[in-house]
Formats: structure tokens, C-alpha cells, sequence
């Protein structure tokens, strides 16, 4: 016969790593399981101990045991993420963030990289879906255009894999918890920011395909009308992933000077996307003649490290908790069962010498 404690330790194992595990985030207490399942305080302990011993529990001291989200089986502990590019000058800090939560937490965190492509993307989910897979962080690609792939993403999640989206996820995807910035208010701040310094031609440089870039956009028109500045989408310019990217691998800033020649006209003030962007912008700016910030502002975001390496240091947009630590602790909470919403996260500016006012 199957001693009681291991009996009690089947079901809470059971209720913690199998389908039922989403509802327990902190077990009841010694003497609530005492009388649930009828058995002494002794056994109920040498039932937690058995779970403590193998993971699945972390027990505090005058609080109780709680869910630490690991799998009794080592091999169902893997964290898949999905990230656009390896070449992105914010990656081995991404990369760093995302794992290092994890991977304390007793975690294994595999990487793959879709390269700005959807069809990359449907071939690592195809992969992901053969694998003991216990929590997926996505980046997505092109969020704001339709996704083909949302069949491999609901065949993951009828096998109960939490997920976390790293900025919005794609457009008519289900509800899935995201981390993503508040660009909407972030692209008001900006024009906000110049508006004020006496900038009222400004040009922008977005993506095309991400709802972040669209964001910026709507929160930059709703400052120029607040300030009854008529916005001029002349010196509007959109690139796509493949610029991107080609930016990023081989220094291609033909988009830029091509934005400098067709776009940028008599703008006293640029809004980037992003700090790398932003830094190729001012060198394509001072090879055509224009000084930052003399004959032209530059703002951007992300607060990274090309801020203090850009000449002039560059006026940027950041967060004072990251995007990647924080889908992280997402995960973290859902795969232990807690409730794990959605995040947006409030930009702070961080000033330097690529600004100045007209005035």
C-alpha cells in the first residue's frame, strides 16, 4: 500500500504540474491540508518536504508554501524567446534581462531568432510545439499587420504554455499578458518637448509595420493639435523591418540621407524611433551639411548606451524598469499560477545635448 504522505504529495504534484496547476499560487495551510485530507501534521510536513525537495515549492517561514512554477521533470523547465534579431544594439542587454530571472528561478532559457520574418516564426513554433515547453516569451514580428501563425500559437496554448508578449501582441491575436511601452504618451512627450523649445516644423521617423511606431504617431498628432500646430505628414517617413535590419548588420543608411533629401525639408527637429536610428540620423546629418543641434534637434528613445557615444550626446525616452526584466517576472508569476496582467510602462526623459530651444 502507497504510504499517505506520498499519496498527498501524487495529488498536490499532480494539481501543481498538470492542468490544474494555474489555480494554486500558495498551497493551504498545514492545518487546512490536515483537515482536507484527513491526515496528521506530520504527514501533511513529510508531503511538503517531498515537493520542496523536488522544486515544485518554495516554503517562508510564518507564511507558507507557495508554487515556484518548476516541473518535477528537469526537462519540462524550458523558457522559449523569440526575438527578431540578434544584431540590435539593445540585444545582449535583452537578452541578459530576460535570462537571468529565469535561469535563478531554476530555469533553462533557449533563444530564437525569427530575422523580421513570419514564416521564420511559424517554423520555430512548429519546432516549439514538439518540446516539453513549460513558459514562451514572444518579441514580436510586424505586430501590426496580420499574423498567419496564430494556428501553431493556439496549439501551444491548449497545451496550457504561459505566455508572455514583449510589446503588444499581434492584432486579433486572443488576450495574452504583454510588457509594452506607453507610446502613445511617449510620442506626445516628444512633441510635447520640442513644441515647448519653439520647434514647429517637425519631422518623424517610425516603423511602418509595428503598433509602437503607430502609437508615437497618434500621441505626436495629439500634441500638435493641443498646441493648434498644423501637422505636416510631408515630413512623416516610415521604414520597414528589412531597412531595419539592413541598418543594423551592414551600416545601410541610404533610407536615412534618402529621409534627409526628400523628407526633412526646413524641420528644426526630428523625432527617432530609437537611439540607433537617432545616432546614424546625426551622422547622415553632419556628412549633409546640418549640425545637431545647431541647424537641427534630435530626439529619440530607449536611453542606451549610443545616448553618451552619439556626438552630440542625444536627448532620449527610457524606462526606469526595464521591458525585458519585467516580461520576465510576468512569466515567472503565471507559470506559479499567480495573476499575471498586462504592463505598459510610463517613459522618463533623459536629457542631453541634441536638443535646444529656437527661442
Amino acid at each position: 500500500m502507497i504510504p499517505k504522505y506520498l499519496q498527498i504529495s501524487d495529488q498536490l504534484r499532480a494539481q501543481l504540474t498538470g492542468n490544474e496547476r494555474a489555480s494554486i499560487q500558495k498551497l493551504p495551510t498545514e492545518q487546512e491540508l490536515c483537515e482536507h485530507f484527513h491526515a496528521s501534521r506530520q504527514t501533511i510536513r513529510h508531503a511538503l518536504q517531498i515537493l520542496e525537495q523536488e522544486g515544485l515549492i518554495e516554503r517562508r517561514q510564518g507564511s507558507g508554501a507557495y508554487a515556484t512554477g518548476l516541473h518535477p521533470d528537469s526537462e519540462h523547465n524550458q523558457i522559449a524567446v523569440l526575438l527578431p534579431t540578434d544584431s540590435d544594439y539593445t540585444y545582449a542587454k535583452l537578452r541578459s534581462e530576460l535570462q537571468l530571472p529565469l535561469v535563478k528561478e531554476g530555469f533553462a532559457v533557449s533563444f530564437f531568432l525569427t530575422e523580421f520574418k513570419l514564416s521564420r516564426e511559424r517554423e520555430i513554433l512548429h519546432q516549439l510545439l514538439e518540446l516539453p515547453l513549460r513558459g514562451l516569451i514572444i518579441d514580436p514580428v510586424k505586430n501590426a499587420l496580420p499574423n498567419p501563425n496564430l494556428d501553431y500559437y493556439e496549439r501551444l496554448w491548449s497545451k496550457r504554455v504561459p505566455t508572455v508578449f514583449l510589446q503588444q501582441p499581434y492584432l486579433g491575436f486572443p488576450q495574452q499578458p504583454f510588457v509594452c511601452s506607453d507610446d502613445y504618451d511617449g510620442g506626445r512627450q516628444a512633441a510635447q518637448y520640442l513644441l515647448a523649445r519653439h520647434h514647429i516644423k517637425i519631422a518623424t521617423l517610425l516603423p511602418s509595420d509595428s503598433i509602437s511606431g503607430m502609437k508615437r504617431y497618434l500621441g505626436i498628432l495629439h500634441a500638435c493639435n493641443e498646441s493648434h500646430i498644423t501637422w505636416d505628414d510631408r515630413h512623416l517617413a516610415w521604414y520597414s523591418d528589412e531597412e531595419w535590419s539592413a541598418l543594423q548588420k551592414k551600416q545601410a543608411t541610404g533610407f536615412l540621407s534618402d529621409f534627409i533629401r526628400r523628407k526633412l525639408g526646413t524641420c528644426s527637429a526630428v523625432i527617432c524611433h530609437n537611439d540607433e536610428i537617432a545616432y546614424w540620423l546625426i551622422k547622415e546629418l553632419s556628412i549633409s551639411g546640418r549640425h545637431v543641434p545647431e541647424d537641427i534637434s534630435v530626439i529619440s528613445f530607449d536611453n542606451s548606451y549610443l545616448c553618451d557615444f552619439s556626438v552630440p550626446g542625444l536627448t532620449s525616452f527610457g524606462h526606469r524598469q526595464t521591458l525585458a526584466s519585467t516580461a520576465a517576472n510576468t512569466l515567472l508569476s503565471q507559470m506559479r499560477g499567480q495573476d499575471s496582467a498586462s504592463v505598459t510602462l510610463s517613459f522618463h526623459l533623459y536629457e542631453r545635448d541634441s536638443c535646444h530651444s529656437l527661442a
